[in-house]
Parts: structure tokens; sequence; C-alpha cells
């Protein structure tokens, strides 16, 4: 896959030759993953993160005199981004190359914030000012009984819901005019066990649920119309109690945190959506470890560990985890979420028992280190926090309030400071937060 300009640039020198022209230009904004092109519905290499950025890209290539059309068969996710083709149709030269053929990249602001209420069985939806953050109630939509997680896909078209007590996920269809959550045919659909952490792959075509009472880990496909179909080898075991999962930004592996043995589980993803188990997994974390996340190039992964207050942080290749210098990083207590700023280099927990948000100054190799005002103070007993996909507010679900604070985020430092009119009232005991585009 080309995934920077140096391995562009190597390209070049092995797609020239009499029989084929190269079709390229420049790449401007991309920081999301999986951006690919095609050229007259030929797909074509898949770019990822700022560093495909550049001046001398490849695109695809196309014989001599004939026409070409390069445009965009797959936008970017993590974060949700929409890239437009410029001078992408022409007719190929006869001895020359086109390297006039521009991709520009904008990021999706948020549309919309969707917040469980563990307690009141129901899903409270918000849309959302893009300029100052603000929320403004749309409704509240009916689930399952403890609903405690909540994924929406890259697409902004399905959110899923996992309802503990049930033993069920609620799948519902968004409303990209009005946010309004409509429940899908079939749903809600019987998981087994008590799933407790939803997770979709980045191709919005899988999506893996976490089950502590079963200590397994099942995927299902999502089909037409938002509908999920289990797969016929699924679930696969994980360690004791997990209790939450995550997907990999390019599609290639699956974390799961076991919070009663202290350890992290890691999947590679076969074609099909199912899993096999990475050689050397589990890997050790700290106590309890409640809540895991990859940064947005899929290089790093970070463990919130509630029984041992602190942060374990692994750089990833091929699966493996190895545990970055001067990990595990202090939290506050009891620590239950963690969001990683998609444009900025901030990560930042929520800590429950101290009524905290801890941030930190993501460095070079994924080290952290706190940021001098850190923690920043949160009413309500924080339970999970998103990073708006923009970069510029922090959106907290309290429990012991039902309410959401927000925060702007100041992306020169880090720093965060509460919104005017926040915190926005949401259900009993808020326990999971997601964003939608």
């Amino acid at each position: 896959m080309h995934s920077s300009r140096r391995v562009a640039a190597a390209a070049l020198s092995l797609l020239c030759g009499p029989e084929s022209d190269n079709l390229g230009g420049s790449i401007s904004g991309l920081v999301g993953s999986r951006l690919q092109l095609q050229n007259n519905s030929t797909p074509g290499d898949q770019y990822n993160g700022p560093a495909a950025n550049g001046a001398s890209v490849i695109f695809a290539t196309s014989a001599p005199n004939a026409s070409y059309n390069v445009t965009i068969a797959v936008q970017p996710t993590n974060p949700s981004q929409t890239c437009v083709v410029a001078n992408g149709t022409g007719t190929s030269p006869a001895s020359a190359n086109v390297t006039n053929i521009n991709v520009t990249c904008t990021t999706n602001p948020p549309r919309f914030v969707y917040v469980t209420n563990a307690a009141s069985s129901n899903v409270s939806g918000f849309s959302v000012d893009a300029t100052n953050g603000t929320l403004t109630l749309i409704a509240g939509f009916a689930a399952g009984n403890l609903p405690v997680s909540i994924a929406v896909d890259p697409t902004g078209t399905y959110a899923y819901v996992a309802n503990q007590t049930d033993a069920t996920v609620s799948a519902y269809t968004i409303d990209r005019t009005s946010g309004a959550l409509t429940p899908v045919s079939g749903s809600p659909f019987p998981i087994g066990g008590a799933p407790n952490s939803v997770a979709i792959d980045p191709s919005s075509a899988f999506l893996y649920v976490t089950s502590g009472s079963t200590a397994t880990v099942s995927t299902y496909s999502i089909i037409s119309g938002g509908a999920l179909s289990a797969l016929a080898n699924s679930p696969v075991a994980t360690g004791n109690q997990p209790s939450s999962v995550t997907v990999g930004p390019l599609d290639d592996y699956v974390y799961v945190a076991n919070q009663a043995d202290g350890t992290v589980s890691v999947y590679g993803i076969n074609s099909d959506g199912s899993l096999t188990a990475v050689s050397g997994s589990p890997y050790l974390s700290g106590t309890g470890p409640s809540a895991i996340t990859t940064d947005p190039s899929g290089s790093f992964v970070y463990v919130a560990n509630s029984g041992s207050a602190n942060l374990s942080g692994y750089s990833a290749a091929a699966g493996v985890l190895t545990a970055l210098s001067g990990s595990p990083f202090a939290t506050g207590s009891n620590p239950l979420s963690i969001a990683v700023d998609p444009l900025d280099p901030f990560v930042y927990v929520a800590n429950e028992g101290s009524n905290s948000i801890s941030a930190y100054d993501l460095g070079s190799g994924g080290v952290l280190t706190g940021l001098t005002d850190s923690p920043f103070a949160d009413t309500g007993s924080p339970a999970a926090l998103a990073v708006d996909p923009t970069g510029q507010f922090v959106y907290v679900a309290n429990t012991a309030t039902g309410t959401v604070s927000v925060f702007s985020l100041d992306a020169s430092i880090g720093n965060l400071s509460p919104v005017n009119g926040s915190p926005y009232t949401a259900g009993s005991s808020p326990s999971a937060i997601a964003i939608s585009d």
C-alpha cells in the first residue's frame, strides 16, 4: 500500500515504462485512514494518515492515449473525512505521465452526539453546533435493559447499543438530517451472555461484541439495512471478564481489555471478519483494565486500568504489543474511558473516582506526558468521553448527575475549558458516548 510520498516515489520508478503512463499528482489534508482511489472503476492503492500527503503521489496507471477517470472509491475514516478529486479525467498522453491530479481532504464536522443511559434504558440524542460545540437535545430513544456501550459506524448511517441485562444489541438507522434513531428491522439482536462493549470495523462491515459473563468476543456481519448476522465460527475466547473492545484503523486487528485478569487479547481480522488470536496474546496490562483504544494511525494502543489508576501504553507492530517507555502513566482514580484526539497529539482519560479528566501530550514513539494544567475538573462521576473529529471539543458522559459536559479543546496546548451552557441533561446514569459526523 502507498502510505507515504517515499513509497509513492519508489513506485514511480517501477511504474514508468513504454507501455503505461503514471497518473499522479498531490494529496493534501489527509489525516484519516483507508483512503482509496480508482481509475475507471479499477481500485487503486490505499493511503493512510498525514504521511501520505505530498506532491508526487501516483494514483494509478493508464495505457497511452487511453481515457482515464480517477475518483474516490473509499473515503477516509478515523477521523471521518471527505476527499475530492480535481483534474481527475482526461486522456493519457502518448509518452508522458499525468502529474496534475489533485486530491484534497477535509475532516467532517460533528453532527450528533449519542449517550446510552444505563438506568433509564434509553439513548439520548443531541445535535451539535460544530462552531461552538454546544448541544441541543433531539430526543430519548428506547434501548434494551442496561445499555452500556454504543458505536456509530464510520459512514454515520447506523448506531449499535449493547444491552447488558437483555443480552442483546439494539441497532438503529440514523436520520442524517435530524439525528433521530429508528430501530433496524429485526432489532434488538440476541447476543448471548452479558454484552458490555461494541466496536465497528472501519469498513462498516463487521460489529464486534464482548461478553463479560462468557469471556468471549463475537463477530457479526453488518448486512443490508444495518441488520446483524452472526458468523459461523464466532465467538472466540478472550481473557476473564472482557470489558472493552476496539478495532484498529486499518481493518487489521481487534484489541480486547480483560478486566479480571489484567490482560489485553489481540486478534488478527480475517477476510470474512473472523478473528484469529495473535501469537503471544494475551499481554499484561494493569489492574482491572476498563477501556482500550488505539491512536488514529494504529501504531499505539492505550488501556485504562481502573484498579491501578493508570494507563498502559503499547507500541503495536503486526499485532504484537510492546510496553512504551514510561508505561504505565498515572491517571486519576478509577479511570473508565480513553479518547485520542484525531487531529492533535493529545490523549484524554475520564476518571470517575476523582471527578476529573486527565490530559496528556502524545509524543514521539507514543509516549505520554501529562499536561501542566491536568487534570481538569468535571463533576458528576465522568464515565465516558469522546473527542469530536475536528479536534475542537471533548464530550463527557457523567454517571452521577445524568449529564453531558462539553469542553473546548485548545489545539495548541491541549487544555480543556467548559463551553457555555455545559453540562447538558441526558438520561439516568449515562454510561457511554459516541459522535456521528
